[in-house]
């Protein structure tokens, strides 16, 4: 893994990027071969176009890598993750951060990593799809797109999330982020109460601690939702032939908004996935990223095998 920075197009802020590259050997499809990794980026002139990952709310780039890792090996091209502004190294959420904000340091990342494709999940989604109305793109694939669609999203902000926030009682707004967006399974509907305890219990963990340190952003994202709310018209523009996917067992109304965008607009299908979770690309399994890379690779080639998995010997008693 590569990691470097790169500066924001507004010149005020800058980007944490994450790189992973196969080792060698020509992408399917896409015939220039690979330079190996540890080459200097002179040598990578003709390695085959990159995908950009876009993550979610309330988490890092670092819990995308993994997925990042199997889709680069899937296809044999680079494949980069970047932290969002608000987290990690990249710099803070801008004043009047909005869903502009974010389609401007995307454009930054396809343009600096010399990327042409996306993949995108949740909120990452919503700013991809907000991209690819303006931005070229050749091949998008969004995994439950965070998209509110004739005030479809209004119902699920609640304003004692960010009252909590601004008082800093951070596991009463978990509590009510996670019941309002009903993200995580039937924990979801837990009553508030069951909901702080758990928010205390999770805050122990490094993951638990880092999502309570950014719900500021969290709250700034949904405010970004749904100032960008918009009918099904104004995806008419979008040509990038885009892949909609949502999880068998995620919050149905993802499922809705890529069933009616795909029925709408020529250049967008929809598909569930079924069995898989909203969180299935922070977690272990290869239907996901299979799926993605399927569809990246617009029937030019076939996809790499990835390397078999290690069983640890069984000790004897």
């Amino acid at each position: 893994m590569e990691t470097r920075t790169i500066s924001t197009d507004d010149g005020e802020g800058h980007l944490e990027l994450h790189s992973f590259r196969p080792a060698a050997g020509p992408a399917p499809g896409l015939a220039p071969a690979l330079a190996p990794a540890q080459a200097p980026p002179s040598a990578r002139a003709a390695e085959a176009p990159g995908i950009v990952v876009v993550h979610g709310t309330l988490v890092t780039d670092a819990l995308y890598r993994p997925f990042a890792r199997k889709i680069s090996r899937l296809l044999g091209r680079p494949v980069h993750c970047y932290n969002r502004r608000g987290r990690a190294g990249s710099s803070p959420q801008p004043a009047g951060y909005s869903a502009v904000s974010e389609v401007s340091d995307l454009a930054a990342v396809l343009r600096e990593t010399g990327s042409t494709d996306v993949v995108a999940h949740s909120y990452g989604g919503f700013v991809a799809l907000q991209a690819a109305r303006t931005v070229p793109i050749r091949r998008m694939v969004t995994y439950d797109a965070a998209v509110s669609l004739s005030g479809s999203l209004t119902r699920r902000w609640r304003p004692e999330l960010e009252r909590s926030v601004a008082a800093g009682q951070l596991d009463e707004a978990w509590a009510h982020l996670v019941q309002g967006l009903e993200t995580a399974g039937p924990v979801s509907k837990l009553p508030l109460g069951a909901l702080r305890m758990l928010s205390i219990v999770s805050a122990r963990t490094s993951v638990g601690a880092e999502m309570r340190e950014l719900l500021p952003t969290a709250v700034a994202e949904m405010r970004a939702v749904l100032d960008a709310d918009a009918d099904l018209a104004d995806f008419a523009s979008v040509t990038t032939p885009t892949l909609m996917l949502s999880g068998g067992w995620s919050p149905e109304y993802f499922a809705e908004t890529g069933r009616q965008l795909a029925a709408a607009v020529p250049s967008i299908e929809f598909a569930v996935l079924p069995g898989q979770l909203h969180e299935s690309p922070l977690r272990p399994g290869i239907r996901l990223p299979r799926a993605a890379a399927r569809f990246l690779l617009a029937d030019e080639g076939i996809l790499h095998p990835l390397p078999a998995r290690r069983h640890r010997p069984k000790l004897g008693r």
